[in-house]
């Protein structure tokens, strides 16, 4: 069996109970990074075999692993932070896993953009995750279909090229665009920062971003669309 196993996100509180167990009796555990999540391992007194699984080798790796899995071996698939297979590896495995009847089990647990998506007071009922954009090839193309979206929009960004798709948001979205900036989520100068994204492009040139970002970005207005006073949110920022 593989198993898909969430790993915390910032604070190690969140690893649950579960997760543990099921590292502590694989086999094998699969990790993005083994140095990251040779940490996180030693944390819990989780000694298993680690093997590197990442963007760079998920193709050459899965018919190894798959070959492991049909000999009967568990195999656990872990990412730097979050669930696997959200921005991270994963997807490969899994469909390979899938077309050879191999069981896979997914246990739940952290991912970033949840508490950014129901901290940012914007509209939950519906939403389009994009997660990473394009870093060249492709993105204008995203832009322009990004922005004819009327439901609650979800970026992954990292922080220095946060200054970058803030002006981009604005350039194709609109300067006056609600959006929400999250960072540090779990940890201890956690921000959610809703603001147009105006105001949000002064805050951050002045005080450039730390940490991994997510971007709530509030779906396109129609003439339904009831809007709300930026006054309404409150930020939440421990950080002076």
């Amino acid at each position: 069996m593989l198993y898909l196993v969430p790993t915390p996100i910032g604070n190690l509180e969140d690893m649950t109970f579960r997760a543990i167990s099921t590292l502590q009796n694989v086999d094998v555990i699969l990790a993005e990074d083994t140095r990251t999540s040779g940490k996180l391992l030693r944390h819990f007194n989780i000694d298993k075999p680690l093997w590197a699984f990442h963007a760079f080798n998920e193709h050459k790796s899965t018919i190894n692993i798959i070959n492991h899995l049909r000999e009967g071996k568990s195999i656990a698939l872990i990412s730097d932070a979050g669930t696997p297979g959200i921005s991270d590896p994963g997807f490969l495995l899994v469909k390979a896993c899938k077309e050879q009847n191999i069981t896979v089990s997914c246990l739940p647990g952290a991912t970033a953009f949840v508490p950014a998506l129901v901290s940012s007071g914007m509209s939950t009922d519906k939403f389009y995750f994009e997660g990473f954009l394009p870093h060249k090839k492709g993105r204008q193309t995203r832009w322009e279909y990004l922005k004819t979206l009327e439901t609650t929009i979800i970026l992954y960004e990292s922080p220095h090229r946060l200054d970058k798709c803030l002006v981009e948001i604005s350039a194709h979205l609109g300067s006056d665009r609600l959006i929400c900036v999250a960072r540090e989520i779990s940890k201890r100068y956690e921000e959610f920062r809703t603001a147009t994204v105006a105001e949000a492009i002064t805050h951050y040139t002045r005080k450039p971003a730390k940490g991994e970002i997510v971007i709530i970005i509030e779906g396109k207005k129609t003439s339904k669309t009831i809007i709300k006073s930026k006054n309404k949110y409150k930020n939440y920022d421990e950080e002076e």
